[in-house]
């Protein structure tokens, strides 16, 4: 007869401990650790199998994972070309953001190879709602209201589907663990049959997983180790763009984004982002700057708006929206010490049009001279693109892929582009560019200034 014993589990690392404590080991949250049975002694596990048999490596046959595409080429891209079958992909995401609408359209596009769509927040009326509000044919998928993980299971035996939906692996459960669903264990050994059973058969599975009030994936850390690609949804409910961007990709690259419309018939991807995102640009105001930042193979031009104003508050306010803070607080400090740019008493404030999120430092420069626009009240030169990085004295680095971004830039019709001094040699840009090479911040002040 098996026997129980307690245990405490982290909800944020997944740490265990014999006891309960007030703060995690593991991660150093608070109130985090969750109690949980587990049996043991002799019933609680399966009898030990005879050893498996290894295999070199190189026995093992290499080539290519076979894929089939979804139907949506920004959604493929950020895959890496396609599904991988067996693979199971978490797809994460604000409420609200648009992972039910974007799962509903690759079901329905993938209808004809067999789709199972588990709908354990919904009930199957609501997803055809869904999809007619979205205007697409999923005549062929088959909807399962259930939460019962063996249930799921047992249906996915018989319908032998090509692609099965999760949404959302938070409500499933699995009737042996007295957990509720949700909890760290539940997902964790939901998960785990679900991920076995995508790999015994060859079907792909998309789940869909909540997020918390800090951006981050609820539930166990592991979660995110044991699947092969982690994908965020992400973007603004008040504006109209959606950014798919990958995190983990066991068959791609993690830098390739994906850009959707959020429109009344559902999400539709954007071919040109730069455009779209430049479109309301007003070319007159100062504290504008146009940059080019690169997203895996992808150039993409956005606007940075900065405002600069005096400060009625003992310490200066300084807020990003679109781009690390830490990061603003650095350049405004360069700014400050190297060219002599006095911000102590002022406000600052930058945003990334269009809801767009930049982490990459090409796009330093183009932050300092946006600033430096709004603190002197100049409007930059309307047809100028700013990039390069910036250094903690004062210097302007090089970026990666700049060819790319000069020809993204030209095609666009941008005349002239402020770029790093270094680096630079004969027929790196379009004949219509003109380059502006600059080796310190004071230089690209002069310059647009």
């Amino acid at each position: 007869m098996a026997k129980s014993r307690t245990r405490y589990v982290c909800q944020s690392c997944g740490h265990e401990s014999a006891r309960w404590v007030g703060r995690c080991p593991g991660c150093e949250a608070w109130n985090t650790l969750v109690e949980e049975i587990v049996a043991t002694g002799p019933g609680a596990r399966a009898a030990q199998g005879r050893p498996g048999r290894s295999v070199r490596l190189a026995d093992v046959e290499s080539g290519s994972e076979p894929r089939f595409p979804t139907g949506i080429e920004e959604f493929d891209r950020v895959l890496g070309g396609g599904i991988v079958p067996g693979s199971v992909v978490l797809v994460a995401g604000d409420p609200g953001i648009g992972k039910s609408t974007l799962m509903t359209e690759v079901a329905a596009l993938l209808a004809p190879q067999g789709v199972l769509y588990v709908c354990g927040e919904e009930s199957p009326a609501q997803v055809r709602l869904r999809a007619d509000r979205l205007e697409v044919d999923g005549s062929d998928v088959r909807l399962l209201a259930e939460t019962d993980v063996d249930t799921i299971l047992a249906s996915a035996e018989e319908l032998d589907p090509a692609v099965a939906v999760i949404d959302s692996i938070q409500t499933l459960y699995r009737p042996d663990l007295p957990s509720a669903p949700g909890s760290v264990a539940q997902v964790r050994e939901c998960a785990a049959l679900l991920m076995r059973r995508a790999k015994s058969s060859g079907m792909a599975t998309f789940v869909v997983g909540h997020v918390t009030k800090d951006g981050t994936i609820a539930g166990p850390r592991v979660l995110e180790h044991m699947v092969d690609t982690v994908v965020h949804l992400e973007g603004d409910r008040h504006h109209a763009y959606r950014v798919l961007r990958a995190v983990k990709n066991r068959f791609g690259s993690t830098n390739e984004i994906g850009v959707f419309e959020m429109q009344s018939s559902g999400l539709k991807p954007v071919a040109n982002p730069s455009e779209i995102f430049l479109s309301e640009r007003n070319t007159g105001a100062s504290g504008s700057a146009v940059i080019c930042a690169v997203e895996g193979t992808r150039p993409v031009l956005a606007e940075i708006q900065a405002l600069v104003t005096p400060t009625s508050y003992p310490s200066p306010q300084r807020t990003a929206d679109g781009f690390d803070t830490r990061r603003l607080q650095l350049l405004l400090a360069v700014l400050e010490k190297r060219e002599g740019i006095r911000l102590a008493a002022q406000d600052v404030f930058v945003n990334v049009a269009g809801g767009l999120r930049l982490t990459e430092p090409a796009v330093d420069l183009g932050i300092a001279m946006a600033v430096v626009s709004s603190l002197r009240d100049r409007a930059l030169p309307a047809d100028t693109v700013v990039v390069g990085e910036v250094g903690l004295s004062g210097e302007v680095r090089s970026v990666p892929q700049l060819a790319t971004r000069l020809k993204e830039a030209a095609k666009l019709g941008f005349r002239s582009a402020v770029v790093p001094a270094y680096g630079l040699h004969a027929g790196i840009a379009p004949q219509s560019l003109e380059l502006v090479p600059v080796s310190r911040l004071r230089e690209a002040i002069d310059r647009l200034f």
